[in-house]
């Protein structure tokens, strides 16, 4: 896999489509490689034509990791954010943010078509909220504007994203993936358990990293209420979000995009919290309608 210093850290990524074609940057979410965004996906884009490009973020799959860096607990940085305090983090979603447009920089890219999932989706805020002259379009995928206030993840959600495999034997560290999947996957949409399986192992053998999504969780914390940042944004915006979301509800895509001046929101009944194949093509058609839309 090709592999770029961006930010001053090694970034691995993946390109997909004509070089010629205007560059897709997708962004993915806490914890995740960079491998889940579906291939179906990641093609269909292509297909649409675009040039398409997913990495991993520092600290998941095989990009750089902080090795021995401790980030605060949890508890911690609950409690400093409620009483205004901002916790010291081994780094920020802004951090995140300019580790994207290090890959554009690398490969030489002066504007992309932006694409954010998740904890992707509060990195690629940043992106379009600081450097709008990198952005072609902006689209937000599951993801929230931060406010304490919103509707919280299900107990059930959160507890399986926090927890831990038991230990880092193969079979179940693939099991544990498959719990979290289809605790927060779409209740409309469920994936068949053979693809699902095939797909989970394939990730813990490409990479196994537990550190990371601590230091990410603590980049999430710390970043707190972007909703001020948000009215700022003038990059033409697309929100996407499931209306069965368990782990980011819904009220935070509506909300991001009551933010944004001029926003799109497109909602979409039984999507949870994946990618699943029935939503590839409309998925697709809505990400590159808007790319589209926004460029002419």
């Amino acid at each position: 896999m090709p592999k770029v210093t961006a930010n001053g850290i090694e970034i691995h990524y993946e390109e997909h489509g004509d070089p010629a074609d205007p560059a897709m940057l997708l962004i993915m979410g806490f914890g995740a490689q960079l491998t889940l965004w579906p291939d179906e996906l990641v093609e269909a884009l292509a297909g649409h034509g675009y040039r398409v490009i997913r990495y991993d973020n520092r600290d998941v799959g095989l990009s750089h990791k902080l090795d021995g860096v401790k980030a605060p607990g949890l508890v911690k940085m609950t409690l400093m954010s409620k009483i205004g305090l901002t916790p010291k983090v081994p780094y920020t979603l802004a951090d995140m943010a300019a580790d994207g447009i290090g890959v554009l920089d690398a490969l030489e890219i002066e504007k992309a078509h932006i694409v954010g999932a998740s904890m992707g989706g509060m990195i690629a805020q940043h992106v379009a909220a600081k450097y709008p002259d990198r952005c072609l379009s902006f689209t937000q995928i599951f993801s929230t504007t931060g406010n304490p206030k919103l509707p919280p993840a299900k107990k059930e959600a959160l507890q399986a994203l926090v927890t831990r495999p038991k230990n880092n034997d193969e079979d179940v560290l693939v099991d544990h993936g498959i719990m979290l999947a289809r605790t927060i996957g779409s209740p409309g949409y469920p994936s068949p358990e053979d693809r699902l399986r095939e797909r989970t192992r394939t990730s813990v053998r490409r990479s196994f990293y537990p550190e990371g999504p601590t230091r990410h969780l603590s980049a999430i914390v710390a970043d707190g209420d972007r909703r001020e940042m948000l009215k700022d944004i003038t990059v033409p915006t697309l929100v996407l979000h499931g209306e069965d979301d368990p782990l980011v509800p819904c009220e935070g895509g509506r909300e991001t995009a009551e933010c944004i001046s001029g926003a799109k929101l497109e909602t979409i009944p039984g999507w949870g919290h994946d990618l699943p194949l029935e939503l590839v093509d409309p998925l697709a058609g809505h990400i590159a309608g808007h790319a589209r839309q926004a460029t002419n």
